[in-house]
């Protein structure tokens, strides 16, 4: 496979799962520093990615898509939870793209791994299961994003960069699962102080474009109802953003929780 890393990463991958003996544990300790070293001469700049996925055409194709993309590297692949995690500590990637169905052991149980042992990882679930206990699941796991199969390459490579920057990536269908979930289970208020003195900046079509929103409809939904272009819409988010200090949807989706502009009809 054509991705990021040469074969000499395939081959200090291989070399770093193989048992280790008394002759080569120095040589794998060099190379696991070197590695290491690697790495964070590369960071700045560049989100490394890990795949996981069992389906080789899935990881194929996520590889050439992502060539395109200057700020995003793919620095391994995995079919199934126990290479993951060796992946992991070997490449140290910034992302992890996580499909649901493994071997063996399911994703969202080796998501809540990720989260427990390597923290500074991020994880985005990438499935085509949109059922709603999996995606609170998932999220509960310490998943940071849900996106499903479905979603576009554009998209998904923006997913990446968001989770990146610490927001949080969903499926614009799968926001209002997060906001019913909330309405049962109390979680912290984002954004505390700055996020009540944004409220009173926002406008009336910026209020009921934060309703569209937390109520699950994509920009094109939006658009579409309000009879303006997605750009127009994706315009007045980036506002919104701005006047909240909120990064992302779902944070946009729980301050309209938070500040009952969501009636429990809306969802």
């Amino acid at each position: 496979m054509d991705y990021a890393d040469t074969g000499e990463q395939r081959q200090s991958i291989s070399v770093a799962l193989a048992p280790a003996t008394p002759d080569t544990d120095q040589d794998l300790a060099i190379g696991v520093a070197e590695r290491q070293n690697d790495v964070k001469r590369e960071r700045v700049g560049t989100i490394r990615v890990l795949l996981v996925d069992d389906h080789v055409l899935i990881r194929e194709g996520l590889c050439q898509l992502f060539s395109l993309e200057e700020d995003i590297r793919i620095v391994g692949e995995a079919v199934d939870g126990f290479t993951a995690l060796e992946q992991i500590r070997l490449v140290q990637p910034d992302v992890v793209l996580m499909d649901i169905h493994l071997p063996v052991t399911d994703g969202i149980a080796v998501t809540r791994q990720i989260t427990q042992q390597f923290p500074s990882t991020h994880v985005i679930m990438l499935t085509m299961y949109r059922q709603h206990q999996q995606v609170i699941e998932a999220m509960r796991s310490g998943a940071k994003g849900y996106l499903l199969k479905s979603t576009s390459s554009r998209d998904v490579a923006q997913a990446i960069r968001t989770v990146y920057a610490g927001g949080v990536a969903l499926a614009p269908s799968l926001t209002g699962v997060v906001v019913q979930e909330l309405r049962r289970q109390p979680v912290e208020m984002v954004g505390g102080a700055s996020v009540n003195q944004g409220m009173a900046q926002l406008s009336e079509k910026e209020i009921e474009i934060i309703r569209y929103l937390a109520s699950g409809m994509s920009n094109r939904e939006i658009a579409d109802h309000l009879a303006y272009s997605e750009k127009t819409v994706k315009n007045y988010l980036s506002i919104i953003f701005q006047k909240l200090h909120l990064r992302d949807r779902t944070q946009v989706a729980i301050f309209a929780l938070r500040q009952g502009l969501l009636p429990e009809e809306d969802l």
